[in-house]
């Protein structure tokens, strides 16, 4: 453990600052496909009963119809977090009939991505801008790589928790500008160690070859089944080059060492033309396919493992959001959906983030140039193909460095920060959850990635026939189960809220589409305008 991190370890355990630590908030975001009882994708529309996809607070959709989004208010307890995640779960599936929830992060047997229907928003400005969004999306990389899930862990401190670590860093106050800082210090360790998150939680080790028809893939894939394709020691295919991916975004320099460095790089990505995107209509006259023909049409499109973030204001956009008013959370996304939890992630995960989150936070984190994050996603992209592989090697400090002996010095590391947060809060919940992760160290057949595949190969089981299997047994679960923080009247009530709420939003436009696209790409970041 460095001496840094020791000391800030001792001042945070003292009395006077101990209990600053406890009222963590989290909320989680998990994606999920409705699939049909034989495991293809279904082809309704979102359900009425779940109410509006534009303007419920829970259940929503992502790039598709079929690719539901489950949204969690914010606490400070990880168990309510996950009652109310259940009972989303329990209520949707309520309404769903026979269709059931897809357990995996890669889709489920797709014949031809033209089956994979754009998320419909209705006929108000922001509902059209969303589902023109998703248009851009497909025109630009194809519907399939749309297709994959995900789970979001969104996270902050306690309000009262920055001015006691003020006090401990020797500063006056705990503004605003202090607290940026300081959420992007943790981003940049992160950013240098998401790996070790990839390896413990990556559960995406094989896919369907549905997913890659027609495309050629430079992976030394093997062949499992009638259709699965899977590399022996890779981890999370989800995060590979066969995800989310933009050719053109390697030009762009998004860095963190800063918040205005940070607003400066996003906000030239979403305003510098793209010649490879030029091609593609965005206006009326042509028929709009896209919102722009910039590198990114908005700052949602950057794909990153994590993201500094500000809770917006209608038609706010993220980066003037933070330029005005600074870091309030941060989300991260790099979590495969946890195909062992009939909800996608587990209690544990989220103790292990907390931990992992807060030492990013204590440890120090130097600045982190363009060319040292380049070494961070190679480290990553290793660890996403081969992070089961015996002796594997990344690179720190401009050296190779086997990865196990540098998951076991962060593993020291966070069983210090896990024994500071159990003091905490009571009890040994963190340490526990430390002690049981470290498993996956001594052993990578523990690993999520690890666990599946080996439960395919022993069956030689497709990944389909597999996946199916266990969304039937979650729908039996999930159907079974009582209501535990919300009650099935009150989210009939929020459905039928949010469908009002569309219609107030379509009734209350007054702008044309184009004047309100201009309006919205019109501000710039406060922090940039004196540079304009």
């Amino acid at each position: 453990m460095s001496s840094l991190l020791k000391q800030r370890l001792a001042a945070l355990s003292a009395a006077e600052h101990l209990n600053s630590i406890v009222g963590i908030r989290r909320g989680l975001e998990r994606e999920t496909l409705r699939i049909k009882p034989d495991g293809r994708l279904a082809d309704t529309a979102h359900q009425e009963a779940l109410g509006s996809a534009l303007t419920h607070p829970m259940i929503t959709t992502d790039f598709s119809e079929t690719l539901l989004e489950f949204i969690t208010p914010v606490s400070t307890d990880i168990d309510t977090t996950l009652a109310q995640l259940s009972d989303v779960h329990t209520f949707t599936l309520k309404q769903l009939g026979q269709e059931r929830l897809w357990p995996l992060s890669m889709p489920c047997y797709i014949g031809h991505e033209d089956e994979i229907q754009l998320a419909q928003y209705g006929s108000s400005n922001v509902g059209r801008m969303k589902t023109l969004y998703r248009q851009g999306l497909k025109r630009r990389y194809g519907s399939m790589m749309q297709a994959i899930s995900g789970v979001h862990f969104n996270f902050s401190f306690p309000a009262g928790f920055w001015p006691h670590l003020a006090t401990i860093f020797g500063q006056s106050t705990a503004d605003q500008a202090f607290i940026s800082e300081q959420y992007l210090a943790l981003v940049r360790n992160y950013k240098r160690m998401a790996w070790l998150i990839v390896y413990l939680f990556g559960a995406s080790p094989a896919l369907c070859s549905s997913f890659i028809q027609g495309r050629n893939s430079k992976y030394p894939f093997e062949k499992l089944g009638k259709g699965t394709l899977y590399l022996p020691y890779a981890t999370s295919l989800r995060m590979s080059d066969l995800g989310y991916t933009n050719s053109a975004q390697s030009r762009l320099k998004v860095t963190y060492n800063s918040l205005d460095e940070y607003i400066a790089g996003l906000h030239q990505a979403i305003t510098l033309p793209s010649d490879e995107y030029a091609a593609i209509p965005c206006n009326a006259e042509q028929g709009y396919q896209q919102l722009n023909s910039n590198i990114l049409q908005i700052e949602n499109e950057f794909y990153s493992t994590i993201r500094p973030k500000r809770t917006t204001e209608s038609g706010e956009r993220p980066t003037c959001a933070l330029a005005a008013r600074g870091v309030e959370y941060i989300e991260v996304r790099a979590l495969d959906v946890n195909p062992f939890s009939s909800v996608g992630v587990s209690a544990e995960q989220m103790r292990f983030l907390d931990v992992f989150l807060c030492y990013c936070l204590l440890q120090e984190s130097p600045k982190l140039s363009h060319e040292d994050q380049l070494v961070t996603e190679q480290n990553l992209k290793k660890v996403v193909t081969d992070g089961r592989r015996q002796n594997l090697e990344l690179m720190q400090h401009g050296a190779p460095r086997l990865m196990l002996d540098w998951a076991e010095e962060i593993f020291a590391d966070l069983s210090a920060v896990a024994a500071w947060l159990d003091q905490a809060h009571g009890g040994s919940c963190y340490q526990d959850t430390i002690k049981a992760f470290y498993l996956s160290l001594l052993d990578p057949a523990n690993t999520y990635s690890g666990r599946l595949l080996k439960q395919l190969l022993a069956a030689q089981q497709d990944n389909g026939p597999f996946a199916l299997a266990m969304a039937e047994q979650y729908r039996q679960q999930l159907l079974q189960r009582g209501y535990q923080y919300f009650d099935e009247q009150a989210l009939i009530a929020m459905a039928v809220q949010s469908h009002q709420k569309q219609a107030e939003v379509e009734a209350a436009d007054t702008l044309s589409f184009e004047a309100y696209l201009q309006d919205y790409f019109a501000p710039k970041p406060c922090s940039l305008q004196s540079s304009s």
